[in-house]
């Protein structure tokens, strides 16, 4: 704009007015070009088609009317250059009339729109793009030409030139001839030029070369002026000239604004386009559909909902269609203020228009839903999406998983998830933390951690929404560590949230690090994180349980200078009983009320400060103050049991004795809690003390009868929990179903069968009340104990007391049938829980399938670990285990590989048993080779092979009579460092006595077995052997010792069994 040091753009006296007026409500001429004849135009030339017979026949064309045809016809080049813009062309296909055709034909065009001489001009002129500056010059190259080319065809040549430094040259060369003359067109056509490469400076420098000529720029010359700027992004150059503009008063097209229009709105210009919207709409230029479709975009990012939707309106009553794109923002906006109808109304409208959403629009109505909680339409609109052909994006199947978690369709979140990962759409870090943060909300903390992980090794940056989400998990994890590198990192960003840091502390508290909770909220103060309620009141919590009654003062001069917490119940109350208002009694107890929630916490902080600054004077005078009212005393019940719970026994033990010592109530809770930490101390007398206390006074509470219970218990005196029942009892006091339950599962444990079973029926012919875990508890036991029919009746009694079982009872009756080989009715029990609609736990099914596979029942076993699989529930290694065993006990070693694998595929390690299953389902069949290979493969998983192991395989041998094999199976034991069990030994001799391997099995017998010990097997088979070499002093040796150990002797045992045929 430097180069514009002109008059043109400087406020001066008004330009003459244009020659011709515009009326701006009067609409532009319609141009037709080539389909209707106009009155200048020239005929086509084909003499054998001759020219229609008009309706209005024109009058021969004198001399006189030459002059008319000749400005017509400029006038309707003007009209048609302003509505085509800067970019203005003659039409190609023009009619003549005869005489105009005979002249055309003198002219030697033959049919082209320029003659020869002219389009020799611009080919001359275009030949020499090639040259570089300097090699040239113009005047040479168009020698030929001076005094040929009229002024016209001079701006033909001039527009027919592609490149900017022909245009200079030839229009240097231009005004050099002496038909030149300056004219508005000529200088339009250089701007272009000029404007087309971005050549702005010289397009200035040649506008003000127009305005010193005398020229008067038109509204072609300034529009093409202004879309150079435009196109070139100078959007200060081309206001300050549109302003220039504004004050000439020369009117510009619909298509210089809307290039205007669009030029500020790429640059997010907002303000600059609505400014320039409003001055189009003042000068009275009719905006078309393209102008409202910018403008309202302009308007919706501007911030200025009600003008874009009133600039909507307009548009549809001028008839124009709107595009998707503007439905798509309209519909955004209103989604985003929470105009759920308006969003509604406009989608509903667009549909109408059978216009096709796009993503955008669907993921904003599909945010607008979720935010509403209207999840069933938010569903209804993806099954809409597919039916209208709308692919669905990460972000529109990320705001599904968020749905979904909503809803609690953890496994549709999960499934959705995993189709983003196959169909390679997974790429946003929004979409990671979605499912994350799905995980969390359903306790799966370790999925979360992995998507996390998973979304970093994608080299994914974490975002503030991600690090808030991978903090969560690492606090509800309890990795302290992790939570604080990842507070670190989230910090970095920028001051973390309050949440974050009341999270945080909470995990320090939960975890009971009250020095690095103290750390942190000094460093959150030091920061100057913007508190609210809830993080004011952890950080209250953790200077009133430290005693840090400085820092709590402090704290609280803040707040009396901040007006944020001035109105905040909480707030007010600590500052009221900080300050010792109220301390009179009576106006105290009448004042504490009516106090809420919050100030009730405000209360329990205070006492937690007063007791951990109990040393201070005034300190001590408040406790007794706040003792002194009822909400006082609950406080402190409640935090006598909170103490107790972790382990401050100090102070629970001080406001325990100090409620004593001033004859305030104890609740059964606090009681409770104080005889559990006396347990846990192993100090028993001190509970029986506050027990007996409690009994003088009043009838404990059943909670308390439980802790005394549980105090013997812990104590390892289940005999003086016996006797305490029974005192308890015959005084008439009823203890609970749940110190019943506790009684007999003790009593139970330490072998006091008998105690157990009498607790039990004591607790029928009292008729007491028991819950589901109480009967759970009295079934297990007896099924323990071996009652099993009593253990029937316990759950028969159960369900005409209507109580209803649970998972636990169904399973352990189950246990119960099963090992009383009635397996008709464990499937029945197994059916009935799945008839009522108990949730079934894989140690049920596992249980089922026990029972199966002793009874030989494989299909049936293989059938209902299947259907457990089928129910979603993934067997662990001990279901494992046992259907590897119900395999091994046929022999089907081929299912046990198959297990094998999908053990190993699902994730789950085989241990030793499962090794051990399948080496048994091997030498079943005599499949030693494989047998062996069991044994190296669990070597090499790092797994010790046991004597069990070997011992099925050296009774395989046996079995065979490879006794050669067998021996070195029982040297391989040696070999690995094992020491042979008594099981080895056993069949290893054996295998000599029932093969007549006399010598063999004499030799082995002194050397592995002379210290067994009393095993009856070995000493019998020895004295075998030995008398049947004829060593009746040796044999009579080993049964003088066996008479010695008391070992009775085998008499029927036969040397050479297995070698006699019958």
């Amino acid at each position: 704009m430097e180069a514009l040091k002109s008059s043109f753009l400087l406020p001066s006296s008004p330009l003459n007015p244009p020659h011709r007026t515009r009326k701006l409500n009067k609409p532009p001429p319609t141009i037709l070009c080539c389909l209707k004849p106009d009155p200048w135009s020239l005929s086509s030339g084909n003499l054998d088609k001759p020219k229609p017979k008009s309706k209005h026949p024109k009058n021969p064309l004198p001399d006189d009317n030459a002059r008319r045809i000749i400005k017509a016809k400029a006038h309707y080049l003007s009209v048609l250059r302003r509505n085509q813009g800067s970019r203005a062309q003659t039409p190609k296909w023009i009619k003549r009339t005869p005489e105009q055709m005979v002249r055309y034909l003198e002219d030697d065009r033959n049919g082209h729109l320029y003659g020869r001489h002219v389009v020799a001009a611009i080919k001359r002129v275009r030949s020499i793009s090639g040259m570089r500056e300097g090699e040239y010059d113009m005047r040479e190259v168009m020698s030929s030409f001076v005094a040929k080319l009229s002024f016209r065809e001079m701006c033909v040549v001039l527009k027919e030139q592609k490149s900017w430094r022909q245009v200079r040259d030839f229009f240097h060369w231009m005004k050099l001839q002496l038909s030149y003359r300056p004219s508005v067109i000529v200088y339009t056509i250089v701007l272009r030029a000029y404007g087309q490469v971005g050549k702005i400076k010289l397009a200035e420098e040649t506008f003000l070369e127009m305005l010193e000529s005398g020229c008067e720029p038109d509204e072609v010359a300034c529009g093409t002026m202004l879309c150079s700027y435009a196109r070139w992004g100078r959007h200060k150059a081309m206001l300050s000239f549109y302003s220039a503009i504004q004050e000439r008063g020369i009117m510009l097209s619909a298509s210089v604004f809307n290039f205007m229009l669009s030029s500020l709105q790429k640059k997010s210009l907002h303000s600059d386009v609505i400014y320039v919207w409003r001055q189009m709409i003042d000068k009275g230029v009719a905006p078309n559909n393209f102008t409202y479709t910018v403008v309202i975009s302009s308007l919706v990012k501007g911030g200025m909902a009600e003008e874009a939707l009133k600039a909507f309106n307009e548009m549809k009553n001028l008839g124009f269609v709107p595009e998707e794109s503007t439905y798509s923002l309209l519909i955004s906006l209103s989604s985003k203020h929470g105009d759920k109808d308006n969003a509604l109304r406009l989608y509903e409208d667009m549909r109408s228009r059978d216009i096709v959403p796009s993503n955008f629009t669907c993921a904003s109505l599909l945010a607008l839903y979720y935010r509403f909680g209207d999840y069933s339409k938010a569903c209804s609109l993806f099954t809409e999406m597919g039916k209208y052909g709308v692919i669905a994006d990460e972000v529109i199947y990320g705001l599904l998983i968020r749905i979904y978690g909503k809803l609690g369709l953890y496994e549709d979140a999960q499934k959705t998830f995993e189709e983003i990962e196959r169909s390679g759409q997974l790429s946003d870090e929004k979409t990671y933390a979605t499912m994350a943060q799905v995980h969390f909300k359903f306790g799966n903390f370790e999925k979360a951690l992995d998507i996390m992980e998973q979304m970093k090794s994608n080299n994914i940056s974490y975002s503030r929404f991600s690090f808030i989400v991978l903090l969560q998990c690492y606090i509800a994890k309890g990795d302290i560590a992790s939570a604080e590198a990842t507070y670190q990192a989230l910090s970095k960003i920028g001051l973390p949230d309050a949440t974050s840091c009341k999270d945080m502390l909470n995990l320090y508290m939960r975890l009971g690090l009250s020095e690095k909770a103290k750390v942190f909220v000094a460093q959150i103060r030091k920061d100057r994180i913007e508190f609210d309620e809830e993080l004011l009141m952890i950080v209250m919590k953790v200077y009133c349980k430290g005693g840090m009654l400085r820092e709590v003062e402090q704290l609280i001069e803040e707040l009396r200078a901040s007006d944020t917490f001035e109105a905040i119940p909480f707030v007010q109350t600590f500052l009221t009983v900080m300050n010792g208002q109220n301390s009179r009694s009576i106006e105290c107890e009448s004042w504490f009320e009516n106090l809420d929630q919050s100030e009730a916490v405000a209360v329990e902080l205070m006492v937690m400060l007063c007791l951990a600054a109990r040393n201070e004077t005034k300190m001590k005078e408040k406790l007794n103050l706040l003792l002194r009212t009822n909400i006082g005393k609950s406080v402190a019940n409640r935090l006598i049991s909170q103490f107790a719970k972790e382990g401050d026994i100090v102070t629970a033990k001080y406001l325990y004795e100090i409620m004593i010592k001033h004859g305030c109530g104890l609740e059964d809770a606090a009681t409770a809690s104080i005889i559990s930490l006396y347990a846990r101390q192993k100090q028993l007398k001190r509970a029986q003390e506050v027990f007996a206390a409690v009994a003088d006074s009043a009838t404990p509470g059943k909670v308390i009868y439980k802790s005394m219970i549980d105090a013997y218990i812990t104590c390892g005196r289940e005999d003086y929990a016996y006797l305490f029942y029974k005192q308890q009892t015959r005084k008439g006091h009823n203890l609970g179903p749940v110190s019943f339950s506790i009684l007999v599962k003790a009593l139970t444990s330490c072998g006091k069968k008998v105690e157990a079973e009498e607790v039990i029926r004591n607790s029928f012919n009292e008729n007491l009340e028991l819950d589901t875990v109480a009967y759970n508890t009295y079934i297990k036991a007896m099924l323990e104990t071996g009652k099993l029919r009593f253990a029937i009746s316990i759950y028969e009694r159960m369900l005409s007391s209507n109580i209803s079982p649970s998972g636990q009872t169904y399973n352990t009756m189950i246990s119960v049938y099963g090992r009383g080989r009635n397996l008709d009715k464990a499937v029945e029990m197994f059916d009935m829980a799945q008839s009522t609609g108990v949730a079934l736990d894989e140690k049920t099914y596992t249980n089922l399938i026990c029972y199966y596979g002793k009874a030989g029942k494989v299909n049936e076993a293989s059938a209902l670990f299947s259907k457990m699989q089928e129910e979603g529930i993934n067997p662990g290694q001990v279901c494992y285990n046992i259907m590897m065993n119900v395999y091994a006990a046929d022999g089907l070693y081929s299912e046990a590989e198959k297990l094998l694998l999908s053990m190993q595929k699902n994730g789950c390690s085989p241990d030793s048993r499962t090794y051990l299953a399948i080496i048994r389902a091997y030498t079943k069949r005599s499949k030693h080779p494989e047998a062996e290979n069991a044994i190296m493969s669990m070597q090499k998983e790092g797994i010790s092979p046991s004597c069990a192991h070997y011992n099925l395989l050296l009774l395989s041998f046996t079995k065979a009579g490879l006794i050669g094999e067998a021996d070195r199976i029982y040297k391989e034991i040696l070999s690995t460092g094992l020491k042979p069990d008594l099981e080895s030994r056993q069949i290893m001799l054996r295998c000599y006595l029932d093969f007549g391997h006399v010598e063999e099995g004499i030799d082995f017998f002194e050397r592995e077995c002379c210290c067994v010990g009393p095993d009856r097997f070995i000493l019998s088979a020895a004295v075998h052997l030995y008398k049947s070499t004829g060593k009746e002093v040796k044999a009579e040796e080993v049964l003088n010792s066996m008479n010695t150990l008391k070992a009775s002797f085998l008499s029927n045992l036969e040397i050479g069994s297995k070698t006699k045929t019958g």
